[in-house]
């Protein structure tokens, strides 16, 4: 089996335990093979998503205080959203982008099956709340980007894992905290889990960023606020978590940039 064409097969499983699943199947599977250089083409329908939750715009999915049963199902409905999109990022960037190094696929493949992780251990604290993923609206703020970049590779690494994926490095320690004071020391532990990976899920993408401006001849640094404004990224805003972005390889430079575009 070639590692790029069941990275799609993948990504058009609609439901989301049976994708979650079959990622870590593969990303265990050494027999794999790697056709760096295969341009597949794009089936329709993508991503394979199940009918719930309904997706509305970002403005029109409610904010809920944990402080209460529901409302403490809904953040984590939210973030299990994320983590269910960010199966399906990439799973994408491991099929769609053609001619990159080898570690490139298995970089990607690898941040796919810790999301699945990520995704199952939140869908199963959301069941002992008495909700299930698909119970509460969404939205596709993150698939959007990715639709938007899908025929360049240097502004899906900038915007999709050094961006948005990033915002969760910024987030995760006042939501932890919330969850903390609402009781919920479950919760705390599974984005203890989620921090340590996306940390290295967000490196994974400067990583590969910072490659595919070299290989282009481009300033990694300087390029970025025109590629915000030209695939109309959202702007960030503070507090930044510092010390997560520094060890997820953000330059003092890049980071000064956040703080002065905020």
């Amino acid at each position: 089996m070639d590692l790029r064409r069941e990275a799609l097969a993948l990504l058009q499983i609609a439901d989301p335990a049976d994708k979650a699943a079959a990622v870590r199947t593969l990303s265990a599977d050494a027999s794999l093979t790697l056709d760096t250089s295969e341009v597949l083409a794009e089936p329709a329908g993508l991503p394979g998503r199940p009918a719930r939750p309904p997706l509305v715009a970002p403005k029109d999915v409610a904010t809920r205080s944990p402080f209460t049963l529901e409302g403490r199902a809904a953040l984590l409905h939210s973030i299990a959203h994320i983590e269910f999109n960010a199966i399906n990022l990439a799973l994408d960037a491991v099929w769609r982008f053609a001619g990159m190094p080898a570690e490139f696929y298995r970089d990607w493949l690898r941040v796919a099956a810790e999301e699945s992780l990520h995704f199952t251990l939140l869908r199963e604290h959301l069941r002992t709340l008495g909700h299930d993923y698909g119970d509460f609206a969404a939205h596709d703020g993150l698939w959007t980007m990715a639709a938007r970049t899908a025929h360049d590779v240097v502004a899906r690494m900038a915007l999709v894992p050094r961006t948005l994926e990033a915002r969760g490095l910024d987030a995760t320690p006042p939501l932890q905290a919330k969850l903390g004071k609402a009781g919920d020391a479950r919760a705390v532990e599974i984005l203890d889990v989620i921090l340590r990976d996306e940390i290295g899920h967000v490196a994974i993408g400067n990583r590969w960023y910072r490659f595919v401006c070299e290989r282009a001849g481009l300033d990694a640094v300087a390029i970025y606020p025109a590629l915000v404004e030209r695939y109309a990224a959202p702007r960030l805003r503070p507090p930044f978590n510092d010390a997560a972005r520094r060890a997820a390889g953000f330059t003092d430079d890049e980071i000064a940039y956040l703080t002065r575009a905020a």
